[in-house]
């Protein structure tokens, strides 16, 4: 298998009030898209740092971006070898 693919993501992120959300979209050149979803909450006591707030919405919808395509990898292995997959390891 020799060349080069191309996959592109693209984040979004809404603030409404002192709540972050962000969606992390990954598109293939060849397939469909997958979407990761994360949020932060600030805090009454908290200072309000929006930056932090972004980072860790986006953090967390690119966390779950990646549990998805572990298991979607896991579906696939699993399909291919007709065995289980317990664990996939990086």
């Amino acid at each position: 298998m020799t060349g080069t693919k191309k996959w592109t993501t693209e984040i979004t992120i809404t603030e409404v009030g002192r709540e972050v959300t962000a969606e992390a979209r990954l598109r293939g050149e060849n397939s469909g898209s997958l979407v990761g979803y994360g949020s932060a909450i600030c805090k009454v006591t908290d200072a309000n740092v929006p930056a932090i707030g972004d980072e860790l919405a986006a953090a967390r919808a690119f966390s779950d971006l990646s549990h998805q395509l572990l298991h979607n990898a896991a579906e696939d292995i699993e399909a291919h070898t007709r065995q289980p997959v317990d664990h996939l390891r990086g």
